[in-house]
């Protein structure tokens, strides 16, 4: 009959007793926290680039020339169908955003990442005319307070729009950044489209 081994003792000494010793500390470096530098910066280049805009719509001298697309009656027509197309755009790249985080109980196609990237980019590619002539034809205007409002969501769209892209190629980015930033160049647009397009077709009527 063999003898059992003896029970190690609780109380000695764990160099002398090294199964008793404390486990070595783990490989695994400690994950540390987002860097707040990043998207500071990206929101402080957004910001520069709003107040840059509204800087140089007010100080340079407006060009007043009108903007002439085949199809349309006028530049304001124009403008407004543009404006149009893009909010569009901006309410698929919003559904698609919400199919692809489970907001919407469906789902999601393999190409709703793409929707969502492209319909994003178009919509602020049909924009561009719209605020060059706004810009440099117009100029900053506050004169009313349509006017004014869409002079300061025209440029914050801009700003917020490349504070959002700056935040999409970092990958210490906050998980609430995305969404909010996204969700400011989404309302931007809302307004924008409100204060001119939805304005010119209640005044003017729906007309190309």
């Amino acid at each position: 009959m063999t003898e059992r081994p003896a029970a190690p003792d609780p109380y000695a000494d764990p160099v002398t007793q090294p199964a008793l010793a404390a486990p070595p500390p783990s490989s695994v470096p400690a994950a540390t926290p987002p860097s707040a530098t990043g998207w500071v910066l990206a929101i402080a280049a957004g910001a520069l680039v709003s107040v840059g805009l509204g800087v140089y719509g007010r100080l340079h001298e407006p060009a007043l020339f009108a903007v002439n697309i085949a199809g349309f009656s006028s530049s304001l027509a124009a403008k407004s169908w543009l404006a149009t197309i893009a909010f569009v755009l901006a309410l698929v790249q919003l559904v698609s955003a919400l199919v692809m985080y489970g907001r919407i109980p469906v789902r999601a196609p393999s190409w709703t990442g793409a929707l969502h990237r492209w319909s994003g980019r178009a919509a602020v590619l049909v924009t561009v005319p719209v605020a060059v002539h706004c810009l440099y034809a117009l100029g900053f205007e506050y004169h009313e307070p349509r006017i004014l409002v869409h002079s300061l969501f025209g440029c914050f769209f801009y700003g917020v729009f490349i504070t959002k892209m700056l935040l999409l190629t970092r990958k210490d980015t906050p998980k609430w950044s995305l969404p909010v930033f996204g969700g400011a160049v989404f309302t931007a647009l809302v307004v924008l489209w409100l204060t001119s397009s939805v304005w010119y077709f209640g005044t003017r009527g729906i007309r190309f």
